[in-house]
């Protein structure tokens, strides 16, 4: 049941109405944006910090916040670039990234209100730099879609696991859920 990367940013380029002039606008800023990544990685493990769970996984290992912080300076600096103009290597790394959360146990209830701590805090700089309105709606629009990407990860490998451990078809998984959500 796992999406296919470039299908699905496809899928969310659309919804998202994320188009050239986004993509030119972000491309325009990337020295910008990179000039900025290391304080926002500083604000989304500040953070994170603060909550007990995610403050003992991300201490579990000696210099994880570290190379974490390091990780986050490059996500942030290609959603300016795109890396491929948000093709198949950036969807495939958005991927890659959503699944890598999964496995380290950040949740999405977790990874949320950080990335929403980390929008805030770009939009002051935004505005304190007196950047461009249309900045500011490109880069909301790439860090949902990049949301989006790690949001479906934790949906897919739940699916992937319960219908790879009970022999269940999707069509009888998805079922079970709508009728469960109904229940509730």
């Amino acid at each position: 049941m796992t999406i296919e990367p470039s299908a699905f940013m496809n899928t969310l380029v659309k919804r998202f109405d994320f188009h050239e002039n986004d993509q030119s606008t972000l491309k325009a800023n990337a020295a910008w944006g990179l000039e900025i990544a290391a304080e926002m990685a500083d604000h989304f493990y500040a953070y994170l910090g603060r909550d007990e769970e995610m403050n003992a996984v991300l201490n579990e290992t000696e210099g994880r916040v570290h190379r974490l912080k390091q990780t986050f300076v490059t996500w942030f600096h290609e959603m300016f670039t795109g890396i491929d103009h948000w093709g198949d290597d950036y969807a495939e790394r958005r991927w890659k990234i959503g699944l890598v959360h999964v496995k380290v146990g950040i949740q999405p209830q977790h990874i949320v209100p950080a990335m929403a701590t980390v929008v805030n805090e770009v939009g002051k700089k935004l505005k304190a730099q007196e950047k461009s309105e249309e900045l500011k709606d490109a880069l909301g629009k790439i860090c949902m879609i990049d949301l989006a990407f790690i949001e479906q990860s934790y949906i897919d490998v739940a699916t992937t696991a319960v219908l790879r451990e009970t022999g269940w078809s999707a069509a009888l998984f998805k079922r079970l859920v709508t009728k469960g959500a109904e229940s509730m």
